[in-house]
């Protein structure tokens, strides 16, 4: 009972926190509503079962608590009766009434408004629309805890005050959303594929963001990004039974078994790429799955295209300029033979950014590796070690650092 109601705040979150903000814009009141929602469910389902309509009971749940903040708030005493009965008929109405995807992808552009400030934007979709904690958006985004609350309390106030439309965007309207929306779905999936997933459920975080990425592509057929994005995510999933060995170990990409990948993905996503560039507008997302495409072709030619990575790459810093793309490029650098210059371009990066991002030094251990400089290799390995939070990736780690003591 307690899993099925974990399993309705995971699947219908965003969907329940935009049934319940839809009439009044007031995202941070219907979260708190949902949480004594959900708080209830685990405590009275275990004892009378799961309803046959867990959705509805939650917002039905939720509704109610509104209707005892709007009793007990006297500046709305006057006016209670209306309230109330338009809080029921709307929330009545969306709940049986509007399809899944409308609701989604409308409270996923309304936080990603040109009206919000732009470093809420992607932070605030993760939150309202799939329930990610702020510590944990805050630990995606490399900054504090408290700043991350802050900006996500402050984008909440800025919906509610401005009475911002719950609507989809007309056509001019996608391009100063669109980014936003794509990189809190990419950074869901990246936070699921670095182990958010439930151990019962390998790919909730992760499948979640491919079903928002297929409703994307499904409404704004036209735009070549939310393609790229969906490719790149199938290209990722496509290997994941690869990533473990029949012991559990982390199995690098470039040792994976390419038998075991997924090759009706593999098939989806290299058409989603071609049917993206028809466009003629080139984005980060199709950037990004191009360079997954190289790597997908290895076992077919028996080589890395390392000249085509370095190319999209270069491409991919000068469209983002992203701390992933900065890092990534380096150690394709090395790989091409180019150590020192891949070496400095690590070194050069912000190191309040890098000293606790695990990529880092595990860029910085690989390109030591391949320059022979074993004494910069264990100490980055040993701090790689430290900053792992996958059990199994460290385990890998460890090895490679016992290998040179």
């Amino acid at each position: 009972m307690t899993r099925a109601a974990e399993r309705v705040a995971r699947e219908s979150y965003g969907k329940l926190v935009a049934i319940l903000a839809l009439r009044d814009r007031d995202i941070a009141s219907a979260e708190d509503a949902l949480s004594d929602a959900l708080a209830t469910a685990l405590r009275v389902w275990p004892e009378q079962g799961v309803p046959s309509n867990p959705e509805g009971w939650l917002v039905t749940a939720a509704r109610n608590t509104r209707k005892n903040v709007a009793r007990n708030t006297r500046v709305r005493r006057n006016a209670e009766p209306e309230i109330l009965r338009r809080i029921e008929e709307k929330a009545e109405t969306v709940a049986q009434q509007m399809p899944l995807s409308d609701e989604r992808l409308r409270l996923m552009f309304v936080c990603a408004h040109p009206a919000i400030d732009t470093a809420a934007r992607t932070p605030l979709i993760l939150q309202t629309v799939l329930g990610i904690d702020a510590a944990r958006i805050a630990r995606l985004f490399i900054v504090p805890a408290a700043t991350m609350s802050q900006r996500l309390v402050r984008a909440k106030a800025r919906i509610r005050d401005s009475g911002l439309a719950f609507s989809l965007p007309e056509a001019g309207e996608i391009a100063p959303r669109i980014d936003a929306v794509l990189d809190a779905i990419y950074a869901a999936f990246g936070a699921g594929w670095d182990g958010l997933d439930t151990t019962d459920d390998p790919a909730a975080l992760t499948g979640e963001a491919i079903w928002l990425a297929r409703l994307i592509v499904q409404e704004m057929p036209n735009e070549p990004e939310p393609k790229g994005l969906l490719a790149l995510m199938l290209y990722c999933a496509a290997r994941r039974s690869a990533r473990r060995d029949a012991y559990g170990r982390f199995v690098p990409l470039d040792a994976q078994d390419a038998r075991l990948w997924d090759r009706d993905m593999v098939i989806e996503a290299e058409s989603l790429l071609a049917r993206a560039a028809q466009a003629g507008r080139f984005g980060r997302f199709q950037c990004e799955a191009a360079i997954q495409s190289v790597h997908i072709q290895r076992p077919i030619t028996g080589r890395l295209n390392l000249e085509a990575l370095r190319l999209l790459y270069d491409m991919l810093v000068a469209q983002t300029g992203s701390l992933g793309a900065q890092i990534g490029r380096a150690v394709i650098w090395a790989e091409a033979g180019d150590t020192q210059a891949a070496a400095d371009a690590l070194d050069a990066l912000p190191p309040d950014r890098v000293a606790t991002h695990q990529p880092w030094w595990v860029a910085r251990a690989r390109v030591a590796a391949l320059a022979g400089d074993t004494v910069r290799q264990k100490d980055s390995l040993r701090r790689a070690i430290d900053l792992a939070e996958d059990a199994a990736v460290r385990t890998f780690l460890m090895d490679q650092y016992v290998e040179l003591v």
